[in-house]
């Protein structure tokens, strides 16, 4: 059972199976170790993402997680796996609730003598006490047989802790007798046992008779391990104003939450030649460090030979490989602000036609904004209102980004940031590539302005700003609160559930970037008011099309114009237009899971900040004015 695998998608290995998670298998639950156990080498790292790195403010080197492959003649595991630990480590048997430690680990023959042939042929663990005499077809002289499940039950602190319940503690926290303040652990016997009582779970140990409650709040004991595969606290280990802990199922949130970020792979180093004898000997060190410490011209000569035998090229291609390199390559590194800003950078290469685009680049665009101002001339009154707030129109064909591990969390959003090597000692973040596309579309300015200065805009939007700022959520992106934002984002999430139901894609593949940013006077500064909806894959290159379709200017007009037609009502109004706040931390109106509320991975901030007046208003003849059209009350 121990050294059984479990199957994970690579993209999990970032979010729901990262460092830290409790993961589910069919057998068992695991938790997965930090990165300092895992087994990478330099063929693991990104490449060409300095960018990347710069704007999410990363100093270290991405690479991705070792992946394993099942051999298909022999059906073994080729290759390195993520290592995890089989956790909680308490087991319950299922006939009795008596306790059980590792029983993975325990000598079975010492302490149980001889098995039943079903039970030793198993790989699933059992109940092997012969002193219960309440189990059912238990007897003295055979084992109680039922099988052992991991405890649902987990001990975690906000500075990252992960153990075991202190099971013992809890079932003698209320001793009362001599003999029962002074029983001790015994690791080895099973002797505890979980009920069910007048007031809830209950601990009993068999030994003294005590008892005690399951209870949620605990206090942290400076001998709890620091992770379920670090045998021992560590030495400098300060626990801060808060020593409580919980008590909590392995399902509950606050048991981990991963914190990444993410960024697009944008020119020029979306333009980078894959493939190309230069890029390979740039991405293999070893060869270039071979060539670079030869002593003498000679054996220069055979090592380049050695190494074009190797790249599959001639000599000659090895040798200008090798100049480039030495002169710089990819030469643009040099040239990147140090204070590198994502989204503006972002914005600019998906607004900016990219001259010369070759398909196999990480980044190709294919503008349709011509076309689209084509279509609005043949517009009836209605369509046109919504059309002509459309500036640019854009198919991102091809798209990659990199989504990095920043650290997990526990005991909720307040929990401190623990980083995936858990003490910072490592030169390297893990990371993944996904390969994607989607739609790029663009509000003009003019009309923008003009609209957001409305006072009436600006006083509905007061309340959720002071809310904000009070509860100050933690996203990936800070966005600014303004009417130009929740509109932004209101209608990615509107047009997310119209491609759901016209396109087929399900809402929970898709995802949102949010351009927003109002004028400044600072006269290099570039307004911004764009939605980018995309699909992003990371155990595949390419994509479908299925998007780059819909990006069609007549496919996207109709997804447009449906999706604002469709906030106008939801099928909880008036409830829903006329709540003054709701969600999580009452940071939305008039958004509800009948209107606007996408999957929780489809959006970037939580669902919150959402509200269809920005978009449309209402049914009301007086209130604020929506971009599109009726005001709301």
């Amino acid at each position: 059972m121990t050294g059984d695998t479990l199957p994970v998608r690579l993209s999990h290995l970032i979010w729901d199976c990262s460092v830290g998670a409790i993961v589910r298998g069919p057998n068992c639950m695991i938790s997965v170790k930090d990165t300092r156990t895992w087994k990478v080498s330099e063929q693991n790292e990104i490449r060409y993402v300095e960018q990347v790195r710069r704007a999410l403010g990363i100093e270290q080197i991405l690479v991705r997680p070792p992946v394993a492959r099942i051999d298909d003649h022999n059906g073994r595991i080729v290759g390195d796996t993520i290592p995890a630990v089989l956790f909680p480590g308490w087991t319950r048997c299922a006939r009795c609730g008596l306790l059980h430690l590792r029983p993975w680990r325990r000598n079975l023959d010492q302490n149980y003598g001889d098995l039943p042939p079903e039970i030793e042929a198993s790989s699933e663990w059992y109940c092997l006490d012969r002193q219960d005499k309440d189990a059912e077809e238990a007897s003295e002289s055979g084992p109680c047989k039922g099988i052992l499940e991991q405890v649902p039950w987990v001990f975690v602190h906000q500075q990252g802790y992960l153990d075991e319940v202190p099971w013992h503690e809890l079932a003698h926290r209320s001793a009362k007798s001599s003999d029962q303040k002074a029983c001790r652990p015994d690791w080895k016997t099973p002797y505890l046992r979980i009920s069910e009582g007048d007031h809830g779970m209950e601990v009993n140990c068999r030994k003294c008779g005590a008892k005690g409650k399951l209870e949620e709040r605990y206090l942290l004991n400076r001998s709890m391990r620091q992770q379920p595969w670090i045998d021992r606290p560590p030495e400098d280990a300060v626990v801060n104003e808060n020593p409580l802990g919980w008590i909590v199922t392995v399902s509950d949130v606050r048991v981990h939450s991963t914190q990444t970020s993410s960024a697009l792979v944008i020119p020029p180093e979306s333009r980078i030649s894959r493939g190309s004898v230069v890029d390979r000997l740039h991405q293999n060190t070893r060869l270039q460090r071979e060539i670079q410490n030869a002593r003498t011209n000679l054996q220069r000569r055979n090592r380049i030979n050695s190494a074009a035998a190797k790249l599959g090229c001639q000599p000659g291609e090895v040798v200008e490989a090798v100049q480039m390199i030495e002169a710089g390559y990819p030469f643009f590194e040099s040239d990147l602000p140090r204070e590198y800003e994502l989204l503006p950078a972002e914005y600019s290469a998906l607004t900016n036609i990219i001259p010369d685009l070759s398909e196999d680049e990480d980044f190709v665009t294919s503008h349709h904004t011509d076309q689209w101002n084509v279509l609005c001339k043949t517009l009836d009154d209605k369509s046109i209102r919504i059309a002509y707030t459309v500036d640019q129109l854009v198919a991102v064909n091809r798209l990659k980004e990199i989504v990095v591990m920043k650290g997990f969390q526990r005991g909720g959003s307040d929990g401190e940031l623990v980083p995936p090597d858990l003490d910072g000692s490592t030169d390297w973040r893990p990371a993944v590539e996904l390969y994607g596309e989607g739609i790029f579309f663009t509000f003009r300015e003019d009309i923008l302005r003009r609209w957001e200065k409305d006072e009436d805009l600006l006083k509905r939007i007061q309340s959720l700003h002071e809310r904000y700022s009070e509860t100050r959520p933690i996203f990936a992106i800070q966005p600014e609160v303004t009417p130009r934002f929740l509109m932004l984002h209101t209608l990615s999430h509107l047009i997310m559930r119209e491609l759901e139901r016209s396109a087929g894609y399900p809402a929970a593949s898709m995802k949102e970037r949010i351009y927003s940013a109002t004028a400044s006077a600072d006269p290099e500064f570039i307004p911004m008011a764009g939605i980018l909806i995309y699909v992003a894959v990371a155990d595949t290159e390419g994509s479908l099309g299925g998007l780059v379709r819909q990006a069609e200017p007549e496919s996207f007009l109709k997804i447009l114009t449906t999706a604002v037609e469709a906030s106008r009502w939801c099928s909880f109004d008036p409830v829903c237009r006329e709540r003054d706040h709701h969600g999580p931390g009452r940071l939305n109106r008039a958004a509800c899971h009948g209107c606007a509320l996408v999957p929780e991975p489809a959006c970037a901030y939580n669902n919150m900040m959402l509200d269809r007046a920005f978009v449309t208003g209402g049914r009301q003849d007086t209130g604020i004015q929506g971009l599109f059209g009726q005001s709301i009350k």
